[in-house]
């Protein structure tokens, strides 16, 4: 019996975040797929929810070109044969309004899927058509607070003044916060310790942070995730990159221990957990063997 997605929030969260088939994937392949990570989900029951983000490339004006096919069709069709709770990701700069926005939500909650992670573009120089996160959280809040949803954004940690951005953002709405990929455990930990400080100077009760991380098998691997905007520290750079993941795992270990070793420190607890993220299907097997892991490591840190 899983947890609901609130509690499990509260004490070590699990996510998996598989990429989506792209818009030129086959049926079958999908099917294929679905079935796949279903059965993943299944034979992992402390997985408290799976996440499935929306691929998107940006022009230089900032329009979107969708690269991942049906997310939300992909996504109702796992939680169905799985179920575990979905969790859909959301570009909200590209959505020409919040009615739009409120349409997409309940096209989703009608393929039981009640859980959004809501995130802005990639530059803040690009006058984009939607909304800010913070706008969109609160519009859509009591819409998924009505269907007991939750709602969560993204955490950049070398983003500058991203303490009060997750302040602000949790004052709108946000439940959970899931981090860039990140390699690196002190800038983390610093920053989800502001972010607890700031929070009980507002009186806001903290949401919870999970860690973002990921294998790296090859170098196509390491690009991508930069693309993505990981920081990758060059004193671990070498290091991360082997066939079997093996260097990224204990990478993605030394992370999490890292952050709570440090949280044993900080003035305000903020409750903690692990996004194992899936950056390319070829590895898909390799990141199924990080969760292993990282479902042991949160286990451990529970205890």
């Amino acid at each position: 019996m899983r947890r609901s997605l609130a509690q499990a929030l509260a004490d070590r969260a699990v996510f998996f975040e598989p990429v989506p088939p792209s818009s030129r994937t086959a049926p079958d392949k999908v099917s294929s797929y679905v079935h796949r990570v279903a059965s993943i989900l299944q034979d992992h029951p402390r997985v408290d929810a799976f996440v499935v983000p929306e691929l998107v490339s940006e022009n230089h004006n900032g329009e979107p070109h969708y690269r991942s096919g049906d997310v939300r069709g992909f996504a109702g069709a796992i939680s169905r044969a799985s179920g575990c709770e979905a969790i859909l990701n959301r570009v909200v700069a590209h959505v020409r309004s919040v009615p739009e926005l409120e349409d997409w939500y309940r096209k989703g909650f009608a393929d039981g899927i009640r859980n959004v992670i809501l995130i802005g573009g990639t530059s803040r120089y690009i006058p984009y058509p939607g909304p800010s996160v913070v706008a969109a959280n609160a519009a859509l809040l009591p819409l998924i607070k009505s269907q007991g949803g939750l709602i969560g954004n993204v955490v950049i940690p070398h983003r500058s003044d991203e303490g009060y951005r997750m302040l602000t953002k949790t004052k709108s709405g946000a439940s959970f916060f899931t981090t860039q990929i990140v390699f690196d455990h002190v800038a983390v930990a610093r920053l989800i310790d502001e972010y607890g400080r700031l929070c009980r100077a507002y009186g806001v009760a903290p949401a919870s942070v999970l860690l973002s991380v990921v294998p790296v098998a090859d170098e196509e691997d390491l690009d991508f995730v930069r693309w993505l905007g990981a920081e990758v520290p060059e004193s671990i750079e070498r290091t991360l990159v082997s066939e079997d993941g093996s260097g990224s795992f204990a990478s993605a270990v030394e992370t999490w221990r890292g952050v709570v070793k440090q949280s044993r420190r900080w003035e305000v607890p903020v409750p903690l957990g692990v996004n194992v993220e899936v950056v390319s299907p070829r590895h898909f097997s390799t990141a199924v063997e990080l969760l292993n892991v990282m479902e042991r490591e949160v286990g451990e840190a529970a205890a």
